[in-house]
């Protein structure tokens, strides 16, 4: 049986020219990336993570608003509304703790200061960066504050503190923090 010259063959009734080894390879390679690429955009598209720039504003300022309230409960002495900002599974390691702590113990810093008749008083909150990916935030930022006691005296303490927010609905709790005191003079 004769067969037809290399570059026209027939399959089913239908001629087409066969291609070389190599174009065949490059083909498939671009059918895949193709392929690959278009997976990578449609798993971006409908992530759940996806945060527009106009949200993650308004995520920034609602977490920032979150923090500075963290400090008023604490100069006010409002347990409740302070312990609140806390998600249930909280885990961090304040400065002031020789290990890490859970929910339960995050106002021991607290009451162990005002039970020696010392109030709270925040000097400076200072914000340095942070970063909304989704649901989940970290802040990072600087906060002076003292402990004066009843004639208003008391050393000023500026500390370093990370804050990891978890959205939950509406509502952000923090979930995990570690604080440190800065040193007089920070590496810059």
């Amino acid at each position: 049986m004769a067969r037809a010259p290399r570059d026209v063959i027939r399959k089913n009734g239908r001629p087409y020219r066969e291609h070389s080894p190599n174009l065949v390879r490059f083909m498939r390679l671009c059918v895949l990336l193709f392929c690959a690429c278009s997976l990578a955009i449609a798993e971006h598209t409908s992530s759940s993570e996806a945060t527009s720039p106009s949200q993650a504003s308004g995520d920034e300022q609602t977490l920032w608003g979150l923090e500075r309230a963290y400090w008023r409960y604490v100069e006010h002495n409002d347990l409740a509304a302070y312990s609140d900002l806390w998600h249930k599974d909280f885990l961090g390691w304040p400065s002031v703790s020789a290990s890490p702590v859970r929910k339960d113990h995050i106002t021991d810093w607290i009451t162990s200061q005002t039970a020696k008749g010392l109030a709270f008083k925040t000097v400076e909150f200072k914000p340095a960066a942070i970063q909304i990916t989704g649901d989940v935030a970290f802040a990072c930022y600087w906060v002076t504050f003292r402990w004066v006691d009843k004639q208003g005296s008391g050393a000023p303490h500026t500390f370093r503190i990370t804050h990891a927010w978890l959205r939950s609905g509406k509502d952000w709790r923090i979930i995990g923090g570690m604080s440190m005191p800065e040193s007089e003079n920070p590496a810059k």
